[in-house]
């Protein structure tokens, strides 16, 4: 049987203790983490199979975590979260969280759920190791990477990566620069708007210019044609 690996984003170390025993007994790697940070620099060193997010964390509202977390991993996402209202359950959804569970939750259940969830993702054989074909490049999730029609691979900072994905996957819209500083990760430092133009400026540097266009007064937007396997 294949044991999957879950990273669990909870505050209340107790209550994430008692998690991690559960998911453990069920035949699950689970590990935990209580901020959001910790859980960015986390990702830097691995990867894992499904994410459990809390919404109320000391250092980051679980929404924004979860727009930011969907720039560095396509795996499935379960909230698990004391908010019940229905704007957190829509912006999750919305966001591409999988399921929704309010505290409490008997922890049966949260297996019971966790495996439905990955049981639709095998059987659909949907991976998380996802690429989009993007003017000349094929940009690999899996391994921040692009590479050419004439076989160059170009490697990217995990920031740099999560820049180019984000606007690759907005299908043409325009990001103003809010919108990346909520999309992005703060794996190399607080993003902000100059640390957003600089990333923009290495990713040009790296691809080509035309790869991010700059729409003034607006922000930023992909510069060529993104086509999503089938």
């Amino acid at each position: 049987m294949q044991s999957y690996s879950v990273l669990i984003i909870e505050d209340d170390v107790e209550y994430a203790r008692f998690i991690v025993s559960h998911l453990q007994e069920a035949g699950f790697t689970a590990e935990t983490v209580a901020t959001g940070t910790e859980m960015f620099h986390r990702l830097e060193r691995h990867s894992y199979d499904c994410y459990i997010v809390d919404l109320n964390l000391p250092d980051e509202d679980g929404i924004v975590l979860i727009r930011r977390l969907r720039a560095l991993s396509n795996a499935p996402v379960l909230v698990l979260s004391g908010r019940s209202g229905i704007d957190d359950k829509l912006a999750s959804f919305d966001l591409g969280a999988e399921d929704y569970i309010t505290k409490p939750v008997d922890p049966r259940e949260l297996v019971m759920r966790l495996n439905a969830i990955l049981k639709r993702i095998d059987d659909s054989g949907v991976t998380t190791d996802i690429v989009l074909y993007c003017g000349d490049f094929v940009l690999d999730h899996s391994r921040h990477e692009a590479h050419g029609n004439d076989g160059r691979y170009i490697g990217f900072s995990p920031s740099e990566f999560a820049l180019i994905w984000t606007l690759a996957q907005a299908d043409g819209k325009v990001m103003s620069r809010e919108d990346l500083i909520d999309a992005l990760p703060a794996l190399e430092g607080p993003v902000t708007s100059r640390a957003v133009d600089n990333l923009v400026s290495r990713v040009r540097r790296k691809l080509a210019k035309d790869a991010i266009q700059t729409i003034s007064n607006a922000g930023y937007k992909c510069g060529w044609t993104v086509v999503h396997p089938t």
